[in-house]
């Protein structure tokens, strides 16, 4: 951004930029070194009522009744955030510590993906379906609560937004404070797009005042939030207080289970990239390696060679593979697992706390793995959402499918082998809501979301329209 401070100084509700409530600001700061990388405006509870007020006028108005229009206006949603994709990335990169490629195949080329489907998906939808002598009609629920966190800060509203808008919802959003300014770049696509006014409300705000404002909104229809268990926990309990329908996409901790027949140089390859895309910021990152015991000498010989593959620099260099982490706040989070990990007994193979060579400024750690790490040690059991990889050795094939459900978690995960109807079978047993096999491709229109304390509801294609919207029985 060439250390221009980018100012967002309004709120966009109702089709337009309107002022703050209480006018107060908030600092968004680059996660490559430390300064100010942008300013932004803050709502409040009272903001909050007036997005919800826009966003049911606008339910009310029939303003996405027809499901023609809703396609319409997803389409035209996507080209206008296509035009500002260099932009949007290049911010996400200085907010999050996402390297550039990556932020612009993923943060930014995923939520295209992303609204090119839940088109595709609107179009077959089934608004209306016969059984026996009642016609079973799927409406939009109304007005939706859209509370997303910043590792994919526009991966994660895009989720959210197309639903609802495939649906015939109108959102209010908010972002998460680190990583707010994607969201303001998708509400300029939704003005440049000539959506209807209040289909898209954006409030940022922290999560204590704007977030919980939202979650306990008797006007609220569906709220929707991804983030930690913890605060999923307290969005939860808010919206109870109204009997208002909460989807959760919340914390992961997911096992990549190596069989004794696997591929290993591929496999270990592949695990290591997913557990460390965007410096482990990713919640269904495969963040426990299982590989039989009599194997694990080999597999940290090849996750080692691969971590050190991974070139940590500025996001924003072109040969950086590993940028920083988002926050300074983080940074200190994954140093104390690490911490913790050497005081548990599991062996350090590759990185540390300290930082890498020649970046002593900006919220950096390295890639890191670890050994011989058991089911009960912290670094096993707990999110870290940092570039930290467990990898833990099994006996045999029912004792790593024990170790993999052995998780509070059930987000994500994977099964390699060179018998697919074994890697099949393990699949079916695992206790969570993806499976990879041998590295299968993540698809934009299949259900995500998680068993457990993973969360509740699912993402995407005709799944992630299901959550916004009510079903109603009439008999003739």
């Amino acid at each position: 951004m060439n250390g221009e401070c980018v100012q967002y100084d309004k709120l966009f509700i109702g089709g337009d930029w309107v002022s703050a409530h209480q006018g107060a600001e908030a600092e968004v700061i680059n996660a490559a070194d430390e300064t100010v990388l942008a300013t932004v405006c803050q709502g409040d509870a009272q903001d909050v009522d007036t997005a919800v007020a826009a966003a049911r006028a606008a339910v009310d108005s029939g303003a996405l009744a027809d499901p023609a229009a809703r396609i319409a206006a997803l389409r035209a949603v996507r080209e206008a955030l296509a035009e500002r994709q260099d932009r949007i990335a290049e911010l996400i990169s200085l907010e999050v510590g996402t390297p550039a490629k990556i932020s612009r195949r993923i943060q930014v080329g995923l939520p295209l993906a992303v609204l090119d489907a839940f088109a595709e998906t609107a179009g077959r939808y089934e608004w209306q379906t016969t059984v026996g002598n009642s016609t079973v009609l799927r409406e939009p629920a109304g007005v939706i609560g859209a509370i997303t966190p910043w590792n994919y800060p526009l991966h994660q509203l895009v989720a959210k937004v197309g639903a609802a808008i495939a649906a015939g919802c109108a959102v209010v959003a908010k972002p998460a404070g680190v990583a707010p300014l994607s969201a303001f770049a998708l509400a300029e696509a939704v003005s440049g797009a000539g959506l209807p006014d209040g289909v898209f409300n954006l409030v940022p705000g922290s999560g204590g005042v704007v977030g919980e404002a939202i979650a306990g909104h008797p006007g609220v229809d569906v709220v929707s939030f991804t983030g930690s268990t913890e605060a999923g926990t307290r969005v939860a309990r808010l919206a109870a207080a109204t009997i208002t329908k909460v989807a959760l996409e919340l914390g992961g901790k997911s096992a990549n289970v190596l069989l004794d027949d696997a591929d290993l140089a591929r496999a270990v390859k592949t695990g290591v990239g997913n557990a460390f895309l965007n410096s482990g910021q990713t919640c269904s990152a495969w963040t426990r390696m299982l590989v039989p015991a009599r194997l694990q000498d080999q597999v940290v010989d090849l996750a080692v060679q691969s971590a050190k593959r991974l070139t940590v620099g500025h996001p924003l260099d072109e040969n950086t593979r590993l940028g920083p982490l988002a926050s300074a706040g983080q940074r200190e989070n994954v140093r104390g697992y690490i911490d913790a990990g050497r005081a548990e007994g599991a062996r350090l193979v590759c990185g540390g706390t300290e930082p890498p060579a020649g970046l002593s400024k900006g919220f950096y750690v390295e890639p890191t793995i670890f050994a011989d790490v058991g089911p009960a040690m912290r670094i096993a059991r707990e999110e870290i959402f940092g570039p930290v990889l467990a990898i833990m050795p099994y006996d045999d094939e029912e004792d790593a499918i024990r170790i993999a459900n052995d998780s509070d978690y059930g987000l994500a995960g994977g099964v390699w082998s060179a018998d697919t109807d074994r890697a099949w079978a393990v699949a079916r047993r695992m206790r969570t809501g993806q499976v990879d096999i041998n590295g299968g491709a993540f698809n934009p229109a299949a259900p995500f979301g998680g068993y457990k304390k993973s969360g509740l509801g699912r993402e995407f294609g005709t799944f992630g329209i299901d959550e916004f919207v009510e079903i109603k029985s009439v008999q003739s």
